[in-house]
């Protein structure tokens, strides 16, 4: 990803540099997921620590669709909320108390997504969740954590619940409502999204041809064991990323301002 960021010259915010290219990581990838047709109007959120700085995280000012999002209107937040940049614009509270919960509790959560595609919703929806029959939804078996329904996630004691049923897992489907992936790198939780997603596509799309085939148990420690021979070097997602932000530039480079 740095190498997509070099061609930026500019940091109208005056923030440090390492604060100034998460930013430009982070704008970019809410446009990727606009790209990709992952936005549900103003809603939903992707986060990330700012490194060097505790406690502190990125989020999306409310009110803004993805696709207007920027590096220097994220808004710079605290753990418990409060605005760290000045920002004029709000925090969507649903969206706060989930990610702060997880970026408090969880050191390797440096990247959390939350989506509601219709895909992720509606295997989210259904008796089972995922089920391993395609190639996609092989690489989640026995990995995948979940959460049951409570309404919207806007009320801190629901935060012991949703830590206790993630465990030792960083993937969650949240029954009747959506996917949330971490990672330790931004390009790493995009890379679990976009497999997940892609996975739960998939089942859909089968589910609606007749009876799935279910791959068997030996078959799914195969594919997981060798999966990481079909990787390109320099960590999980960072190739596939910088590509989609490639594609994100080919219409529109606002989200470096």
């Amino acid at each position: 990803m740095a190498t997509a960021l070099k061609q930026e010259a500019g940091n109208p915010l005056g923030v440090s540099d390492q604060e100034w290219e998460a930013r430009q990581q982070l704008a970019a990838c809410y446009r990727v997921f606009d790209m990709l047709g992952w936005s549900e109007m103003i809603y939903n959120h992707i986060t990330v620590k700012l490194p060097g700085d505790d406690g502190a995280f990125l989020i999306n000012p409310f009110g803004l669709h993805f696709s207007e999002v920027k590096a220097s209107n994220l808004v710079k937040i605290d753990i418990d909320g409060n605005k760290l940049d000045g920002s004029p614009y709000p925090v969507n509270r649903a969206g706060f108390v989930q990610h702060a919960l997880f970026h408090r509790h969880l050191p390797d959560a440096h990247c959390i997504m939350h989506t509601h595609t219709t895909a992720g919703m509606a295997v989210s929806s259904v008796e089972g969740g995922l089920r391993p029959t395609n190639f996609y939804a092989c690489s989640f078996a026995g990995q995948i954590a979940y959460h049951d329904f409570e309404g919207v996630t806007v009320r801190d004691e629901e935060g012991e619940r949703l830590l206790a049923n993630l465990g030792d897992k960083r993937v969650m489907l949240l029954r009747n409502h959506g996917i949330l992936v971490m990672g330790r790198t931004l390009p790493e939780a995009f890379i679990k999204h976009w497999s997940l997603q892609r996975a739960c596509e998939i089942q859909v799309a089968t589910a609606s041809m007749g009876t799935p085939l279910t791959v068997v148990d030996e078959v799914v420690a195969v594919h997981q064991r060798d999966l990481h021979m079909a990787q390109v070097p320099g960590g999980p997602g960072a190739a596939d990323f910088a590509a989609m932000v490639r594609l994100v530039d080919r219409t529109d480079k606002s989200w470096r301002e």
